[in-house]
């Protein structure tokens, strides 16, 4: 069994001498921004990378930690893998506490986002490194080598070097090189970012696949929210260190658990808006355009059972979830054009709604005639919003009132 388990793990670089000095002058300036973020990062103690990060991977799973840049979960990721210190926190695998153990002894694998392959050794002798160092004979070591390569379909290219590989094809030999160690858990980092768009494409469709053969647990890390849609069976958000929500890409998806979740899963990004939540006879209202809109029975509930008073709200709608309409709906907002893009199956239309930017995405293949018809630059159109998917957020603490 390959559970990981992580308990309150902290991560800080400590600062000393001139750096610290440094980490004084940037916490001046972080702290003019308290307001702004919940979570300075330069603190007396140091640099902050990690901040209590707890969750349970089950056997077999594929969990994915997705964020932006300097979010912490390459750092998670390296402290799984032994290459990072925990300054705090516990770390287990398969019910073992590893976070004394070696590297070379957490029975782990790890596929970085360089590749890291000797450039002098051929793709077999690169797969075959590590069970040479183990003493495994060469029958074993033949049969391991040979199968991962016939999983990734890398077959034809063993008796060559990485420097006569392409791209895609020197990934696949370095995941080769972790699949012959059988490991309990695969540690990927970035492995598809230096990839072109098609590439990377069809190397996450082989990484599904190998899944689904090897199975094994997964921990995979990506900037990029398309692969931690289709590649986790749980999601990790991060920002500053911190978990923002942990779920099924569902999950995050249809039920965004603050702000920052909301307008980074998805694309394009979720609508934010800010306005008006009111109570009239005990249901709730959000004022748009001068109009009320009346909320749906379910978050009706959800906003009595919280007791949410009146007040300026964020009101997230997702693009497909905002429709063209004729004027004579009484749910009609007027809106104007601003940037029509033409993506294939649909249009993203970009367009200004009582001083608000907005996008929508119209679907091109259906039958309907509007949706296939051109936007020009300045044109009034009308619009609605899908009541029934209206987001609702506090403009205070940023968070989801479900």
């Amino acid at each position: 069994m390959a559970e990981v388990k992580l308990v309150s793990v902290k991560k800080i670089y400590p600062t000393t001498g001139s750096e610290k000095k440094k980490a004084e002058d940037v916490k001046e300036e972080e702290v003019k921004f308290a307001e702004e973020r919940a979570n300075p990062q330069i603190t007396d103690e140091g640099v902050i990378a990690v901040q209590e990060f707890s969750m349970d991977i089950a056997d077999k799973e594929f969990i994915v930690l997705v964020g932006p840049s300097g979010c912490g979960k390459s750092t998670t990721l390296r402290m799984i893998a032994g290459l990072e210190d925990i300054t705090e926190g516990e770390i287990y695998i398969g019910g073992r506490l590893i976070n004394n153990i070696a590297p070379r002894d957490r029975d782990i694998a790890m596929v970085f986002q360089n590749y890291a392959l000797y450039p002098h050794m051929t793709a077999y002798e690169n797969m075959a490194f590590s069970l040479k160092m183990k003493k495994i004979d060469k029958e074993t070591i033949d049969k391991k080598v040979r199968e991962a390569a016939e999983i990734l379909d890398i077959t034809p290219y063993l008796k060559r070097k990485p420097k006569s590989l392409s791209g895609g094809q020197r990934q696949r030999v370095a995941i080769g090189r972790a699949i012959v160690r059988e490991p309990k858990v695969f540690l990927m980092d970035e492995p598809l970012s230096n990839l072109d768009t098609k590439l990377r494409n069809q190397m996450r469709a082989e990484i599904i696949k190998l899944r689904q053969r090897i199975n094994t647990t997964f921990v995979y890390v990506t900037h990029d929210q398309t692969e931690a849609m289709t590649l986790g069976d749980r999601i990790v958000i991060m920002k500053d260190g911190f978990i923002q929500q942990i779920g099924t890409p569902q999950e995050v998806y249809n039920s965004p658990s603050n702000l920052f979740v909301a307008s980074f899963i998805g694309s394009p990004q979720m609508n934010l808006i800010d306005t008006e939540l009111i109570i009239e006879d005990g249901k709730y209202y959000v004022c748009l355009q001068d109009k009320k809109f009346l909320l749906s029975d379910e978050k009706q509930k959800i906003l009595k059972e919280k007791n949410v008073p009146a007040g300026i709200v964020v009101c997230g709608i997702r693009p497909e979830n905002i429709m063209l309409c004729e004027k004579t709906d009484e749910n009609a907002l007027a809106a104007k054009v601003e940037v029509s893009e033409m993506m294939g199956s649909s249009v993203h239309l970009h367009a200004e709604q009582d001083d608000k930017a907005v996008v929508m995405v119209i679907p091109t293949v259906e039958a309907d005639a509007e949706a296939k018809r051109q936007f020009k630059y300045g044109e009034e159109i009308c619009i609605k919003f899908d009541l029934g998917r209206l987001h609702l957020f506090s403009k205070e603490t940023k968070l989801s009132f479900g």
